[in-house]
């Protein structure tokens, strides 16, 4: 059996956000910094420089930890839409060299390695040629590490074996030797639940990972995608499978001078008109809202949840007053609320839908079309519902994991 060739090439941006705000920033550039989703003493890093990794500073580390642990740290709000267009920058930079095959998120695409890229000495020079160009057209200090290996699966472990700025390769000849002084945790697929799960199997290494048999795998998973797991460690080329989108979903944590009702239920009601324009952008229906509020007292934090059923639809008004009805069901405290939250789930397509005997259901249509025109062309703040009047300055564009924001949808 010939060894398997070597097939992808995986580039990981490093400390995405924080690397754009040096590139854009010279004043930046070499020092700690700490990017928060809004400049308040109360949040948490979302990103941080590797300056501030140094320090112990990291994503999810709050704002008072970081200063403690860092003194000379500088915080910046994020800015998602300049992260973004700087996304597209990143991807034509890499195109101009090699096709990208998927982009996985906003700092992470795998490129397909054909002919002679196979080889390894051409794969580590495409990789460099791929530095190189992204440091002349778009901004040298925009690193990136870069993974090669016979599959995708492989490949983005190697990247995150050298950070920042490095190249890794894994051939089929280093197979799984190669792996083995990686933790269970540097595996993608295996969380902390799952360690445990594996732990019960007698499987508490990454070398027992790879020496257990396919079967076994299957049963620790209790799935056929311990199967799977098994055919990347080999190095097998094995997609994702197809899963539709499982939710559409808004959050923001509101800036002090919002922590209270009014503002609360303000920002509420923009981050679902937001939610429902993406909803009928991806022509989906979604047949649940959940809704969150958590609340701060005295040190103290706390939850709140609440949800309703839907006849499946994607019509802002009929999401509103669903919103309407959850928000009477709050709880009466006198806490502070300091972060929001929407979810449509039990998504469909639209074209799957029954229609509604007792509502106007094209009259409704055609206001949501027109809503949805006039927004992409003058701004997302051209034509709204009044409820979301007081947070038109609130809740910006968010990046989340695996979810790119379009522009023309969510940027302000």
């Amino acid at each position: 059996m010939e060894p398997l060739p070597l097939r992808a090439l995986y580039v990981d941006f490093n400390a995405y956000f924080a690397s754009v705000e040096q590139q854009l920033r010279p004043e930046l550039r070499g020092r700690p910094v700490g990017v928060l989703p809004v400049l308040a003493e109360t949040t948490c890093c979302i990103a941080a420089s590797y300056e501030a990794k140094a320090c112990g500073v990291s994503t999810g580390t709050p704002v008072r930890e970081a200063r403690r642990r860092c003194r000379d740290i500088v915080f910046v709000e994020a800015r998602p839409a300049v992260y973004v267009e700087m996304h597209h920058r990143l991807i034509q930079a890499v195109e101009s060299c090699t096709p990208v095959g998927r982009v996985l998120s906003i700092d992470e695409m795998v490129c397909p390695l054909m002919g002679s890229e196979q080889q390894r000495d051409k794969a580590i020079a495409l990789a460099r040629q791929i530095k190189a160009t992204i440091a002349r057209e778009v901004g040298a200090h925009l690193k990136s590490s870069i993974g090669i290996a016979p599959n995708t699966f492989l490949a983005k472990i190697a990247s995150e074996m050298q950070k920042p700025d490095g190249l890794t390769v894994i051939e089929a000849a280093d197979l799984p030797q190669a792996l083995f002084r990686l933790e269970l945790s540097d595996i993608p697929g295996i969380g902390r639940a799952m360690e445990g799960r594996l732990a019960r199997y007698g499987i508490t290494t990454v070398e027992q990972l790879c020496r257990a048999r396919p079967e076994e795998l299957r049963i620790a998973w209790g799935s056929i995608e311990g199967e799977r797991m098994h055919a990347r460690l080999m190095g097998a080329e094995i997609g994702p499978t197809d899963s539709q989108r499982a939710s559409v979903s808004h959050s923001h944590v509101l800036p002090p001078e919002l922590r209270h009702e009014s503002a609360a239920w303000s920002v509420l009601h923009r981050l679902l008109q937001k939610a429902a324009m993406r909803l009928r952008s991806y022509a989906l229906v979604a047949g649940h809202l959940h809704l969150r509020v958590s609340f701060r007292q005295q040190g103290h934090s706390w939850d709140w949840r609440a949800d309703r059923r839907l006849d499946p639809t994607a019509d802002t008004r009929t999401l509103l007053a669903a919103l309407e009805a959850l928000w009477r069901q709050r709880p009466k405290t006198r806490a502070e609320p300091f972060a929001v939250g929407v979810a449509l789930t039990q998504l469909a397509s639209a074209a799957s839908r029954s229609g509604d005997l007792f509502a106007d259901t094209a009259k409704n249509e055609r206001l949501d079309a027109a809503l949805d025109a006039i927004n992409r062309r003058f701004g997302k703040k051209s034509l709204y519902f009044g409820g979301a009047h007081e947070a038109l300055s609130a809740a910006p564009m968010r990046i989340a994991f695996q979810h790119i924001p379009d522009l023309s949808l969510e940027a302000d």
